[in-house]
């Protein structure tokens, strides 16, 4: 068995990496706009002030898209070029842009798959608190009716929020990305309170505005997959993917090197547990203690609003075996020399088949991979061409294991490739190249790489060539 006829398949990018135009029309300042302006923090000192000029070539790199093949367009949506100040006022040619782009997807048969928020929070609401601030799930409300009563006659598929475990961790426990704090973990947990509320309220108002709307979220987290297909492995690997260790601490196995420091926020279940399941994990109550803020029933009821899908973002996982010494799990280390990514990422193909597996047993809920990818050491040849041969080994080797989970009868929807073309990611600025399309940052020209060709015979042939 393969993948099913109406198999979604796309590729996705983020409005802050790819747009440009930072100050353009009345867009207002994001965070990343001003986190971008403080020296060091940016690799080369660039921006997202240009980026791929996405914003004035949109049309272009619709019928790329088309001449690709794809049947679907995930990309977000930017709250401060909507709402420059986050709330009130709205700034017409903003909201006019994303008409625009979703006409232009629709008019070359491209399903466009919306995603509310991905990181660029408006600099007016971080000045008020951000996510700490209580009102922000309101806030979220109020930019996703004005959003949903304009485009859900044409966007039927949506995301509220992309990987909040790393605007969350990231960007207030660790520093590592915009706003760049580190704060006390209580106030971290608050404001992943506060943001799991907005999602529920994004729900709410999503469907206010379109009863048939499909909506889901897209978390992201490091699989574990078992080293052996015995029942204790398995068991190993289930436990080891929804772990929630405390502050400070590690998980029981030993450390998954490979992750940065943030532990206490780095994982899958305290952001989706109670999204699907109307409940944090007992795991991360008892992990961090007094420092889970006070919540509500009627909170848990918001959060956990009816959902039609899970989307799940996917790069690399770690292997596990079950542990003789009275642990749940033992971490099996990579073999020295592996297989890793320009981004020093560990290439993990069985993640698919096993993440899709897992969160379907836990959560029930059809699945979409929402992003899938690699950085490769992308140039362009003598010749014109961009010969990107790891890519598409790394795409191969993860779809094969994602047409695994298909065929065992998972209900996987589709996949998101990571990403449509080469873009500015975030702190390497434009170092890592992940796209499909090769982008000239100087003359913004745009190539098809062999991965984009490649993947155009995929989508035909429903991954038969896999």
């Amino acid at each position: 068995m393969s993948f099913k006829k109406n198999f979604v398949w796309g590729a996705a990018t983020a409005s802050y990496q790819i747009e440009g135009a930072a100050s353009k029309d009345g867009k207002g300042p994001n965070i990343w706009d001003a986190y971008c302006e403080i020296p060091g923090n940016i690799k080369d000192g660039n921006s997202g002030d240009i980026a791929c000029d996405h914003y004035h070539r949109y049309k272009e790199d619709a019928a790329l898209m088309s001449q690709i093949g794809l049947k679907a367009y995930r990309f977000s949506l930017s709250w401060s070029r909507i709402l420059p100040e986050g709330t009130g006022t709205i700034n017409s040619k903003g909201l006019d842009f994303y008409d625009n782009l979703v006409d232009a997807l629709l008019e070359k048969g491209i399903a466009p798959y919306a995603t509310l928020f991905h990181w660029d929070l408006p600099q007016a609401l971080q000045l008020r608190g951000g996510w700490l601030n209580a009102d922000i799930p309101e806030w979220f409300a109020e930019y996703t009716q004005i959003v949903a009563e304009r485009l859900s006659d044409r966007i039927k598929y949506w995301f509220t929020l992309n990987e909040p475990q790393c605007f969350i961790g990231h960007g207030l426990l660790n520093g590592t990305k915009a706003p760049g704090l580190k704060l006390e973990l209580s106030d971290v947990l608050l404001a992943t309170h506060h943001s799991l509320l907005a999602h529920g309220r994004a729900v709410q108002a999503i469907r206010a505005a379109d009863a048939s709307a499909k909506i889901g979220a897209a978390p992201t987290g490091s699989v574990a997959f078992p080293k052996s297909e015995t029942e204790a492995d398995i068991n190993a690997a289930y436990q080891a993917t929804f772990s929630v260790p405390g502050e400070g601490d590690l998980n029981p196995g030993g450390k998954n090197a490979w992750l940065i420091s943030d532990e206490a926020t780095w994982n899958i279940a305290w952001y989706a547990d109670p999204i699907f399941l109307g409940k944090y994990p007992e795991e991360g109550l008892a992990a961090f203690g007094d420092k889970v803020p006070r919540y509500t029933d009627a909170d848990m009821a918001i959060i956990s609003q009816p959902l039609d899908f899970c989307g799940i973002n996917l790069y690399s996982g770690w292997q596990v075996e079950a542990s003789t010494e009275g642990n749940r799990w033992e971490e099996v280390p990579m073999p020295q020399g592996d297989r890793l990514t320009a981004f020093k990422w560990p290439v993990t193909p069985e993640i698919l088949y096993w993440g899709s597996r897992f969160f379907y047993e836990r959560y029930n809920k059809p699945i979409y991979i929402t992003e899938n990818g690699m950085s490769a050491h992308d140039w362009v040849d003598l010749d014109g061409a961009v010969r990107d041969h790891q890519r598409i080994d790394f795409v191969r080797r993860y779809l094969r294991e994602f047409r695994r989970a298909a065929g065992e009868g998972i209900p996987v929807e589709g996949y998101f490739l990571w990403s449509l073309m080469d873009n500015f990611e975030w702190a390497e600025g434009y170092r890592e190249r992940f796209g499909i399309i090769h982008v000239d940052y100087e003359t913004q020209e745009r190539r098809l790489k062999e991965s984009a060709k490649w993947y155009a015979t995929v989508i035909a042939e429903n991954g038969e060539n896999l």
